[in-house]
């Protein structure tokens, strides 16, 4: 089932073309990829599910129905620019930014003191929000995004400006909240981190949607259908291309008679970096 489908949304700002005739499903359950140059039409499109914006044309359904600010209400967004008050108490802030998500206060407070020790935050609590560190600003950005347990997470770059400890960390709690029935959508720059966590992607090209499916299918269709093949014999350890076949047991069985060790035996595929700057540099569908 789809959490959120796209049906012909373009958006335009005067002569300005942002988006142009996306139609896109975003499976429930999955961790989606939004992918795109910068200026593709990617924040475009995440506003408008959102309902920041409004499309010039199409429309936006929530679970099969025209999407409605009730829906936004079970939705957490994360935007690239992160926007705190900086004056305010860290704890105040939370606070502040998950009773407006609907949470009672008691509800609010025991959620976020849950979160803030998960994050190793706690002694922040009372501090103001100026004082934090961009790394520690943006825990805080994260937590107050994911608070509510909402049905639907957009990450805008979730990973941007923190250490790889701290990147592994929220990777981890991705992970985990979609093990808990989240659906997240995740806009990045980072390829490595769609190879690791996507299920599903999309690819935004100049306003126009170029490619969307499943991460292993895609990297399938931009293979060269070939093998590696790692073996040990006497001189050493080996690493031999080969076409894929049919049937690549007679092609172990070949090796093997040979009396060499098989290490391994994998199909290659690209990674999503190649096929990213392949897709963008050829201009996508145009």
């Amino acid at each position: 089932m789809s959490i959120i489908e796209c049906k012909n949304v373009s958006k335009s700002f005067g002569e300005k073309v942002a988006i142009k005739d996306i139609n896109l499903e975003i499976p429930e359950g999955k961790i989606f990829g939004l992918l795109g140059p910068n200026g593709a039409g990617k924040t475009t499109l995440i506003r408008i599910i959102n309902r920041i914006a409004i499309p010039n044309s199409g429309e936006v359904l929530f679970k099969g129905a025209p999407i409605t600010q009730r829906d936004v209400e079970k939705i957490g967004y994360m935007p690239e620019e992160r926007g705190l008050y900086r004056k305010m108490k860290v704890g105040e802030q939370a606070m502040y930014l998950a009773r407006l998500k609907g949470m009672s206060t008691s509800e609010a407070r025991k959620e976020l003191k849950e979160w803030f020790i998960r994050f190793g935050i706690q002694s922040w609590w009372d501090k103001k929000v100026e004082e934090l560190s961009k790394g520690m600003a943006q825990k805080l950005q994260f937590i107050t995004t994911v608070v509510h347990k909402p049905s639907l997470m957009i990450l805008d770059e979730p990973f941007s400006g923190f250490d790889p400890v701290n990147a592994e960390l929220i990777r981890q709690e991705v992970l985990r909240l979609k093990d808990e029935g989240a659906t997240i959508i995740l806009s990045t720059h980072n390829m490595e981190s769609v190879e690791e966590l996507c299920d599903n992607i999309a690819l935004i090209n100049k306003s126009r949607l170029v490619i969307t499916g499943g991460v292993d299918d895609i990297r399938r269709e931009y293979g060269n259908n070939n093998v590696e093949l790692v073996y040990t014999d006497e001189q050493g350890r080996h690493n031999v291309v080969l076409p894929r076949e049919t049937d690549g047991a007679s092609t172990l069985k070949t090796f093997i008679d040979k009396g060499v060790q098989i290490n391994s035996y994998k199909e290659l595929m690209p990674r999503m970096n190649d096929i990213f700057i392949k897709l963008v540099t050829e201009g996508g569908n145009e």
